[in-house]
């Protein structure tokens, strides 16, 4: 059966997110190990790593997530960004797996700094297999869609699956794919209706392969469909719709998912309640 969770606060340090998502009723949980905005890397103790296990064991979470900052841009033509892109993601890695965490999802980057988007993905495959070379953790790195602004890269499941295509054959069993469902509706896959959804499930299938498929962000869209924009509402109050998810959360082969909200704080607790009564 699909877990519950959304993104929690680790202000303080990362032992505060299982306690937070427990406060909220949260089932699963995804947060930030470090700073969104930085580069920065602070230390992970020792004894940090074991507050936080306690925690996720006192709570009686199995997975959660950790999302990658917002700076990385793998597909980045400057090679200052670029490597650091490669290092945090590393970074995030291994600290996902001292931590347990099931999966670290990450924002590919943007083309605008490269000729063409072909060289862009180029650039972004040679970079995933940079940071998987010599990885032998247990945490997966997982590609999410983007919404499709600008140059943006992987806005469709076939530039995704490109990506994929990239790394080597030998690193793949450590990738996976994480679906933000406003990223999705914001780049042109309708989810308003059953027949859809079950197209777009369909779609995953032949292009990403559903067992590469590990976590959904659940949010609905302060835009309309095919918007290109990124922008999250509450579920039920944006264009999507609850009904939406419904089909998701029932769908034979996205039941067993985590669905994690990434909606404000302020009235997520009906966001949590809905997807548990559709479910």
């Amino acid at each position: 059966m699909s877990q519950i969770g959304a993104h929690v606060s680790a202000a303080g340090g990362v032992a505060k997110a299982p306690s937070n998502a427990h406060a909220e009723g949260l089932e699963t949980f995804q947060m930030f190990s470090r700073s969104p905005q930085s580069f920065q890397c602070p230390v992970l103790t020792a004894d940090m790593v074991a507050l936080f296990l306690h925690n996720v064991q006192q709570y009686g979470f199995k997975q959660y997530y950790i999302h990658a900052p917002y700076l990385v841009n793998i597909a980045s033509a400057s090679n200052r960004l670029r490597h650091g892109s490669i290092t945090m993601l590393r970074q995030e890695l291994d600290r996902g797996s001292r931590l347990m965490v099931r999966g670290v999802m990450f924002h590919t980057g943007s083309a605008a700094s490269q000729p063409s988007r072909r060289a862009a993905l180029t650039t972004a495959g040679k970079s995933l297999n940079q940071i998987l070379q010599g990885y032998q953790g247990s945490c997966l790195l997982l590609l999410e869609n983007a919404a499709g602004s600008g140059s943006v890269l992987g806005c469709s499941l076939n530039e995704l699956a490109q990506l994929y295509r990239s790394i080597k054959p030998a690193y793949r069993k450590y990738v996976g794919f994480c679906i933000d469902t406003q990223h999705a509706f914001g780049s042109g896959y309708d989810l308003r209706t059953k027949a859809n959804v079950n197209q777009f499930v369909r779609q995953i299938d032949q292009q990403l392969g559903l067992k590469k498929l590990i976590v959904i962000q659940a949010n609905d869209s302060k835009v309309s469909f095919d918007s290109k924009k990124d922008r999250h509402e509450h579920i039920g109050q944006g264009y999507i719709g609850a009904a939406a998810f419904g089909y998701m959360l029932q769908h034979p082969k996205l039941k067993h998912l985590d669905y994690i909200l990434e909606t404000p704080l302020a009235g997520r607790s009906e966001d949590i309640a809905i997807l548990k009564k559709l479910r």
